[in-house]
């Protein structure tokens, strides 16, 4: 489909004026009106995954993947269920492996091309009730998720994909990561990542070394190369090639809406496929001048982003 250049988001609200406050400002908001009823599900390989239930015996389910090291409480999350709740959709919003305040039991935790857990979840959601269709929302990491979800392996009953501000591209996302004016997105990821890294290296003495870590140049790097060893990676660049959605969703048979802000401050332009996109008949690349990453604040509407009538709109089309 053509790619959306002038898209229907044109003007963040007031103070919002470049794509890192665009992208800061959204995680001081609060969603209000959302209970969730929490599930624990078993996986394969004796670890666990909390979901996160609103039930409303619908016939439509939308499931919501949050970023790296999100969990169902983020605000982007709550917002987006509680605008598919108010359209008459269940949702299940899950949380990754250690993201729900609890570490998992396995030395894996999660990445951003590891899509058995949200095969697992689907299988076992269609199980739940008589769900017509599926709807896949993700976010940042979750939307890379979702899309090779959608590309690789989809359920039957997932209909549609949409995702906001998805890495698609590892290898430059990671690197620009690394710029000194994204330190406070990378000192935040760092913060919340490295007692992870250091409980697995403590219970895992034999799988992983962390002087082989500080070897690499930066800390970035050290996290990077952290997902690769303990995620069954080969090295780096099997990571790029097999964590980046980019490589998978050439064979997307169902519509897909992807959201990439053109002044998002931890993406590059190869996360934004234009090229592919013309060309394919279901990836509708939408990138709008502004937004920054997974914010999309409405300038107007103080209870619901852009992003969320943008994807409630796509998924009734």
């Amino acid at each position: 489909m053509p790619t959306i250049y002038h898209s229907t988001y044109r003007k963040p609200p007031l103070l919002h004026f470049n794509g890192h406050l665009q992208t800061i400002l959204p995680s001081f908001r609060r969603v209000t009106g959302v209970t969730y009823v929490r599930e624990r599900l078993t996986t394969p390989d004796d670890d666990f995954l909390n979901i996160d239930w609103m039930r409303q015996k619908s016939k439509r389910l939308v499931v919501l993947t949050h970023g790296l090291e999100g969990n169902t409480y983020r605000h982007y999350m709550l917002g987006m269920g509680k605008m598919f709740y108010k359209h008459g959709f269940d949702v299940l919003a899950w949380n990754c492996r250690s993201c729900c305040g609890e570490m998992n039991r396995q030395l894996r935790l999660y990445n951003h091309g590891e899509t058995g857990d949200m095969n697992q979840i689907i299988h076992h959601a269609a199980q739940q009730a008589d769900y017509q269709e599926i709807v896949l929302v993700g976010f940042s990491m979750g939307g890379n998720i979702s899309l090779k979800y959608a590309s690789v392996h989809p359920h039957p009953l997932v209909s549609k994909v949409i995702v906001f501000s998805a890495p698609l591209d590892m290898r430059t996302s990671i690197a620009v990561l690394d710029e000194p004016s994204n330190f406070i997105y990378k000192q935040n990821f760092i913060n919340k990542l490295l007692p992870k890294i250091k409980y697995k290296a403590a219970h895992y003495p034999n799988h992983l070394d962390l002087n082989v870590l500080k070897g690499q140049k930066s800390i970035i790097a050290q996290a990077a190369l952290f997902f690769v060893n303990i995620n069954g990676y080969q090295d780096m660049e099997d990571f790029y090639e097999k964590g980046s959605a980019l490589h998978f969703i050439p064979c997307l048979q169902i519509p897909a809406l992807i959201v990439q802000a053109q002044n998002d401050p931890i993406l590059t332009p190869a996360c934004s496929p234009t090229q592919l996109a013309d060309k394919h008949p279901f990836i509708h690349l939408e990138i709008p001048l502004c937004g920054g990453h997974v914010g999309f604040m409405h300038p107007t509407d103080k209870e619901h982003t852009w992003a969320e009538h943008r994807a409630i709109e796509f998924a009734l089309a």
